[in-house]
C-alpha cells in the first residue's frame, strides 16, 4: 500500500458499512509489509466496542501499544502519519460493535524505521512513541531490586491536587533530544533545570506579579529570587553597567546601605544618598549627574517610616529617562501598589509580610517593561539566585491569608501607635497613621491603610533603651519583620550596625530608637508588654 498518492484508506474492517474516510494524502511513504490487520481479544473487543459506540470514534491499537495498555483514537492516526486532515468527516469514522471488527497493526519496525518521521506528527498529548519502545523492550528483560529502586515510576495523580504541588527536583528529562535543543535554544517554552525556572517557584512568581499589577492593566512578569537582598542585587546588576550611578535615600535598610557601598561599588556602580522627599534637589542632582541611571527607594522606609511621594518621583524619573525601582516590602500590594503610580520595577523581601510566617527566605522582582525581561532572567540565573520550590510553596502558602493579616496588622499598630504617643517614656512615635506623623499626607495618599510597621524612640541612653527592650516578655526579639507575631528590634545595634554613626544618626536612627513589626495577637497583649517594660 502506498499511501503518498491520494487514496481511500479502509482502515481495520470486514464490511463497507463499518468505516468510511475520505482521500486524504500522506507526507511520508509506508509500505504494505508495516501496516497488517489482526483480529482484537475478548478484552479488548469489549473496551473497544464501548469507546467506539460512546464515543463514535474508531479506534486502533497494536501488539506494542497494547502490551503497555494504552488506546490511540484513530483520528489521531492520521494526525500523526497523515499531514492532512482536514477533509476526514470524524462522525463517519466509527465501529459496529455486532461485526467482526479487526484493528489496525503498526509493527515496531514502524517506530524503528519510521520513528523520525512519525515523531514530527504526534500530537503533545500522546505518550512518546521512543518511551513506548523503551517500555516494549525493559518488558523483555526483567530489572534488577537495585534497578527497580533508582528509577522513577510513573507519576499516579488521577486528578487535580487542591493544593500547589512542591516540585522538588533539581532537572525536567526532555521526551528527546530535539525537545532539549528546543528548549535550550528558546525555541520552546519548557523547564530544564530549576535554576532556570521550576513550576512551583514559576507559578508563585506569576501570582506575586498579578497581585503587583491589580486593576492596572499592565502585562507584569516576575522572578522569586533567594532572599530580598538577593532581588536588590540582582535587578542592578541586570540593569547598570560600570561607570552608572544609582540615586537613592539616606535612610535605606541597613543591609541594602551596605551592600551597595561594599558590594556594588566594586563593579563601578556608584550610589548617591541624599533626601528624596525634597523634591526640588532631587531634580537639581538629576539635571548635573547624567550617569544615574537608576531611582532606587523604600516608602516607608525602614526604619523611620519616611514616606516618598511615588508619583511625584517617578514622573521625574522619566521626564530624564531613569529606570526606578521601589522596595514594597512594608507595605505589601494589599496596601500600595507603585507600579500602579508609574514605577518600573518592585521588589520584596517575601520573607517578610508575603510569607508572613517566618519560615521562608525569598524575594520577588516584578516589572512590566518586556525589554527587561530577558537580560533580568540571564542575570538571575547565571548568578544563581534563584528561589527553590521549598521556598515558593511556602510564600504561596502565606498568600491566602494576606489581605486579613495585613488588616489586623494595621489596626493592632494604630492602637499601639496611639498607646506610645501618650508613654511619657517615648519621646517620638514613627507611624504613617498618625496625624501628627509629618509623612501621613503622602501616606494617605498612596496607602490603603498604615501597615503593620512602626518606630519609636524612648527617652535615655544607649544601656537603659537595651535595658527596657531585655524586660519584654511578650514581644519576641528578632531581626525580621512581618510575621503574625509581634517582633521588636533595635536597629542601631543590629540591622544599621554597620552603616556610619553619622549617615544613620543624620537619618533619625538613634541609639534610643526601638522597631515594632506589630503581630496580629490580641492588642492589648503587645500593649501590656510595652507598658511593663517601660514602667518596671
Amino acid at each position: 500500500m502506498d499511501i503518498i498518492a491520494d487514496i481511500p484508506v479502509l482502515m481495520a474492517a470486514n464490511s463497507s458499512e463499518a468505516l468510511s474516510i475520505k482521500p486524504i494524502k500522506a507526507p511520508i511513504n509506508i509500505p504494505n509489509n508495516i501496516i497488517t490487520p489482526m483480529p482484537i481479544n475478548p478484552i479488548m473487543e469489549k473496551n473497544f466496542a464501548h469507546l467506539a459506540v460512546s464515543n463514535r470514534y474508531f479506534f486502533a491499537s497494536s501488539p506494542i501499544i497494547s502490551s503497555v495498555g494504552l488506546f490511540f483514537p484513530i483520528f489521531s492516526i492520521p494526525s500523526i502519519i497523515f499531514k492532512e486532515f482536514k477533509d476526514i468527516n470524524k462522525d463517519q469514522i466509527y465501529c459496529n460493535k455486532k461485526q467482526n471488527t479487526h484493528i489496525l497493526i503498526f509493527l515496531l519496525k514502524v517506530f524503528d524505521n519510521y520513528q523520525k518521521d512519525y515523531l514530527k506528527f504526534l500530537p503533545k498529548f500522546l505518550l512518546p512513541l521512543q518511551n513506548i519502545i523503551n517500555v516494549i523492550r525493559m518488558n523483555n528483560k526483567k530489572l534488577t531490586l537495585a534497578s527497580l529502586c533508582v528509577k522513577e515510576y510513573k507519576d499516579q495523580r488521577s486528578t487535580k491536587p487542591h493544593q500547589l504541588p512542591i516540585y522538588a527536583t533539581s532537572s525536567f528529562e526532555f521526551e528527546n533530544i530535539e525537545e532539549g535543543i528546543d528548549i535550550f535554544t528558546g525555541k520552546k517554552s519548557g523547564h530544564s533545570y530549576s535554576r532556570y525556572g521550576n513550576p512551583t517557584v514559576d507559578t508563585v512568581s506569576r501570582k506575586l506579579a498579578d497581585l503587583e499589577a491589580f486593576g492596572t492593566g499592565l502585562s507584569s512578569y516576575g522572578y522569586l529570587t533567594s532572599s530580598g537582598m538577593s532581588a536588590i542585587s540582582t535587578i542592578i546588576l541586570s540593569l547598570l553597567k560600570s561607570g552608572d550611578t544609582i540615586l537613592t535615600q539616606g535612610d535605606l535598610y541597613g543591609g541594602t546601605t551596605e551592600m551597595l557601598l561594599k558590594v556594588i561599588s566594586n563593579s563601578g556602580i556608584k550610589t548617591i544618598f541624599t533626601d528624596l522627599t525634597a523634591f526640588d534637589s532631587v531634580e537639581q542632582i538629576l539635571q548635573n549627574d547624567r550617569s544615574i541611571k537608576l531611582l532606587y527607594f523604600e516608602t516607608p522606609a525602614n526604619p523611620t517610616m519616611k514616606c516618598i511621594d511615588i508619583l511625584q518621583m517617578s514622573r521625574l524619573a522619566k521626564k530624564y529617562g531613569i529606570i526606578t525601582c521601589v522596595d514594597n516590602t512594608f507595605c505589601t500590594p494589599v496596601i500600595q501598589q507603585p507600579l500602579a503610580l508609574g514605577i518600573d520595577f518592585v521588589i520584596h523581601s517575601t520573607t517578610k509580610y508575603l510569607n508572613g510566617h517566618g519560615n521562608s527566605i525569598a524575594g520577588v522582582i516584578i516589572g512590566h517593561e518586556e525589554k527587561y525581561k530577558k537580560q533580568i532572567w540571564t542575570t538571575l540565573k547565571l548568578l544563581g539566585t534563584t528561589c527553590n520550590a521549598w521556598d515558593a510553596w511556602l510564600i504561596n502558602n502565606g498568600l491566602k491569608t494576606l489581605p486579613i493579616r495585613m488588616e489586623k496588622h494595621a489596626s493592632n499598630a494604630m492602637a499601639v501607635a496611639l498607646f506610645l504617643e501618650k508613654h511619657p517614656r517615648v519621646s517620638k512615635v514613627n507611624y504613617n497613621g498618625l496625624p501628627s506623623h509629618p509623612y501621613h499626607d503622602i501616606a494617605a495618599k498612596q496607602m490603603k491603610s498604615f501597615g503593620g510597621m512602626l518606630s519609636f524612640e524612648i527617652d535615655g541612653n544607649l544601656s537603659s533603651v537595651l535595658n527596657i527592650l531585655n524586660k519584654l516578655k511578650f514581644c519576641s526579639m528578632a531581626p525580621t519583620l512581618g510575621d503574625v507575631d509581634t517582633l521588636i528590634l533595635h536597629p542601631a545595634t543590629s540591622s544599621h550596625l554597620n552603616v556610619d554613626k553619622a549617615q544613620r544618626e543624620a537619618n533619625g536612627i538613634t541609639d534610643g530608637l526601638v522597631r515594632l513589626s506589630v503581630g496580629i495577637e490580641d492588642s492589648e497583649d503587645i500593649i501590656n508588654d510595652l507598658s511593663n517594660a517601660m514602667e518596671s
